[in-house]
């Protein structure tokens, strides 16, 4: 569904991405690990767009997305979380969801377009998959970090995506919700969808992933299963010492 191709990404004179290549197929979920600063938020943001490789070559579903700007490739099928959070903390969740599935329809999101053009049982069903039913009416800033993730998450969901990227998407939130984010996730690519997720929590990855990938200082150091990746000497040592 997404394909990475020998991607490199240099800065200056500092090469922050070297010859990375990973594919996601639907109904997968890759987990993304290694240490800070491995070079793991940059290769998703090049995967969605957001950056632009300096060498190398991105599909998306079959189609050379390389160029191609986040927009368009959110039109062929793409979506993703960031680390920080980014919701329109005035609004309601539901309206915040509204908002994501006016943008995912077939024109562009105009301001100007009728407010009923997302139903309210699109955006319930929405808010019910991630596990919400009921908080429509809460103001986002109102809700605690774990339902602000949940609700990122079902406005990603809202472009019906096939490949759904997520960059730490437990970060800073309760075991519970960590606990919740996990089976929603899972449920998601039990749907079909192809899912990269770079993630810290590491039962968490151990725990969904099909497949496992480790990025160190910018290169993929193991790929595979996640016995198998976990059981690699080489990973062992990137670590050092963290409980992988």
């Amino acid at each position: 569904m997404i394909s990475a191709e020998a991607v490199g990404w240099k800065v200056g004179g500092a090469q922050i991405l070297d010859d990375v290549s990973l594919t996601v197929g639907a109904g997968e979920l890759l987990g993304i690990i290694g240490p800070n600063g491995a070079g793991k938020s940059s290769f998703v943001n090049i995967l969605s767009g957001v950056t632009k490789p300096s060498s190398g070559r991105i599909t998306l579903q079959d189609k050379d997305v390389t160029g191609a700007s986040a927009t368009r490739r959110a039109r062929l099928g793409l979506a993703r979380s960031f680390q920080t959070s980014a919701l329109f903390d005035g609004l309601s969740a539901g309206e915040n969801v509204r908002l994501a599935i006016q943008a995912a329809g077939p024109a562009a999101f105009s301001p100007f377009r009728a407010a009923g053009s997302a139903s309210s049982g699109a955006i319930e069903d929405l808010l019910a998959r991630v596990r919400m039913p009921g908080r429509a009416q809460t103001l986002a800033r109102d809700l605690s970090h774990g339902d602000r993730r949940k609700l990122e998450l079902a406005m990603a969901l809202a472009s019906e995506p096939a490949v759904l990227l997520l960059d730490e998407p437990m970060a800073g939130v309760s075991a519970e919700d960590v606990d919740g984010l996990s089976e929603i996730i899972g449920e998601v690519r039990d749907s079909g969808v192809a899912v990269a997720m770079v993630e810290h929590h590491m039962h968490v990855v151990l725990g969904l992933a099909d497949r496992v990938a480790v990025l160190h200082h910018g290169q993929l150091l193991a790929v595979g299963a996640p016995t198998e990746v976990t059981a690699d000497a080489r990973v062992q040592q990137a670590y050092l010492g963290e409980a992988l």
